[in-house]
């Protein structure tokens, strides 16, 4: 099985923004003037620990875990397995799509429900120094 993957990082917008401008960019340039094909990376940073502490914080985490483990047909049964309230979920589920560290689905039958996704099998950290 392929792992896909996200990766994650902690470094100064200034910092994000030379690497992006010096080396993705121009890698990602480059290969489409040669005609090769460019695949996405999902990516996302933080400019602190803090910051990232205060976005995947444990049990948010222990979500992401459980919804690719046990794909739960919607936030009730996610709930259930997780033993947290809805409002909580509904939050840390809001702030994990906005995050784009999942994919929501509603359905448009009956009760409007919601099934969460999460389409990559590891996190990659990485931290400047």
């Amino acid at each position: 099985m392929r792992i896909k993957r996200v990766k994650i990082g902690i470094k100064s917008v200034k910092d994000f923004l030379d690497d992006f401008v010096n080396t993705d960019f121009v890698k990602t340039g480059e290969a489409i003037e040669r005609g090769e094909k460019v695949k996405p990376e999902k990516g996302l940073y933080f400019e602190s620990i803090e910051g990232f502490r205060k976005a995947l914080t444990p049990k948010r985490l222990e979500l992401l875990h459980l919804i690719k483990e046990k794909q739960p047909e919607s936030l009730q049964e996610l709930a259930r397995l997780s033993e947290r309230d809805m409002k909580s979920i509904v939050t840390d589920i809001s702030i994990l799509e906005s995050l784009d560290l999942i994919d929501t689905k509603r359905k448009k039958k009956g009760r409007r429900e919601t099934t969460p996704k999460v389409d990559y099998d590891r996190i990659d950290l990485q931290i400047a120094v």
